[in-house]
C-alpha cells in the first residue's frame, strides 16, 4: 500500500455545498456516490446520509466555510507527514501505508480507520500543527492487530493510549495536551478510580464523552493507555520488539501487569 493522499473528495463537497439552496435535489446525493473508499467509509454513524449531511451544513454554513481552502493546507503539511510513515517502518518493519482520504462529514469525527486507509474529517482540521500527530495515530491504529469484540475500558484504553505513544515516539510531539496535563496532575485519584471500573465496558469519563460530574477533560482513557505502554517500553531491552508487542497485545490485563504500572492499585 502506498501512503496516498487522497483529497477528490474536498473538491466534490464544495460543489455540493455551492448548491445548496439552488438545485431541488440534495446536492449531498452526489457528494456521496462520486465519494471515493473514505466517504463510503465515513457513512457508518459518521455522515450517516446525504440528508443529515445536508441538515449539518444547512445549520453550521460558516464554520464550514472556515475550511474552504483546508486542501491547500493539506498538501503542505503533506510533505512533513509522509517521512514519518517511513520512521514508522523503522519502529515496526511490518508497518503498511494506509492511503489517507480527506472528506467533509459533521463535525463529529476527527479520523477513523477502514479496511480501505485513514479516513480524516477535514472540517475536524482546527489544529494545523496537529495533523501529523492525528494522521500517525490513526495509521497506527491500522497497524494494530485487535480482538473483534467489545473491548473493555482497559482493552480500549491501552489501545488509544498505545497509538498516541507511538505516534509521539514516531513524530516527536505529544498528543491530547489537555488530558494528559489533567491527567498528570490527577494521578493517583484517577488511577483509583480506573482499577474500580477497567475491566467493565462502560467508556463514560474516559473515552469519547464527559458526564460533567468534574472538571475532567474527554479522553483521560488516551492518558492512562499511554502510561501503561509508556512503562511497558522503558521496562523492555528490545526497544523494537516491545513496539511489536505494542501493537499486537492479546492479552490486556497481562500487558497491564509486565508494565508494572498500576500495580500499587491492584484490585
Amino acid at each position: 500500500m502506498e501512503a496516498e493522499f487522497v483529497t477528490s473528495d474536498l473538491a466534490n463537497f464544495w460543489t455540493a455545498f455551492d448548491s445548496v439552496g439552488i438545485a431541488g435535489n440534495n446536492p449531498f446525493d452526489r457528494y456521496i456516490s462520486l465519494g471515493s473508499k473514505g466517504v463510503k467509509g465515513f457513512i457508518p454513524q459518521r455522515i450517516i446520509s446525504a440528508d443529515s449531511l445536508l441538515s449539518m451544513v444547512r445549520r453550521e454554513m460558516e464554520t464550514y466555510e472556515r475550511f474552504r481552502n483546508i486542501e491547500v493546507t493539506i498538501r503542505e503539511k503533506e510533505k512533513e507527514i509522509r517521512p514519518y510513515f517511513y520512521a514508522l517502518k523503522y519502529w515496526y518493519p511490518d508497518a503498511v501505508y494506509p492511503p489517507v482520504y480527506f472528506v467533509f462529514g459533521r463535525f463529529n469525527s476527527g479520523g477513523t480507520i477502514s479496511e480501505d486507509g485513514l479516513i480524516i474529517g477535514a472540517e475536524k482540521i482546527n489544529d494545523v500543527d496537529g495533523l501529523p500527530n492525528l494522521i500517525v495515530h490513526e495509521a497506527i491504529h491500522f497497524q494494530q492487530k485487535w480482538p473483534e469484540h467489545t473491548p473493555t475500558l482497559l482493552q480500549q484504553s491501552i489501545f488509544e493510549g498505545s497509538a498516541d505513544f507511538l505516534a509521539e515516539l514516531v513524530t516527536g510531539r505529544s498528543g491530547n495536551e489537555k488530558a494528559y496535563i489533567y491527567g498528570n496532575q490527577h494521578e493517583d485519584e484517577l488511577l483509583k478510580e480506573f482499577v474500580k471500573i477497567m475491566d467493565g465496558t462502560d467508556y463514560n469519563d474516559w473515552l469519547y464523552g464527559t458526564s460533567g460530574k468534574d472538571d475532567r477533560p474527554n479522553d483521560l482513557g488516551y492518558w492512562i493507555g499511554y502510561k501503561i505502554v509508556e512503562a511497558y517500553f522503558h521496562k523492555a531491552v528490545d526497544k523494537h520488539q516491545a513496539v511489536k508487542e505494542i501493537l499486537t497485545v492479546e492479552n490486556c490485563e497481562e500487558f497491564l501487569k509486565a508494565s508494572g504500572f498500576l500495580n500499587n492499585y491492584a484490585h
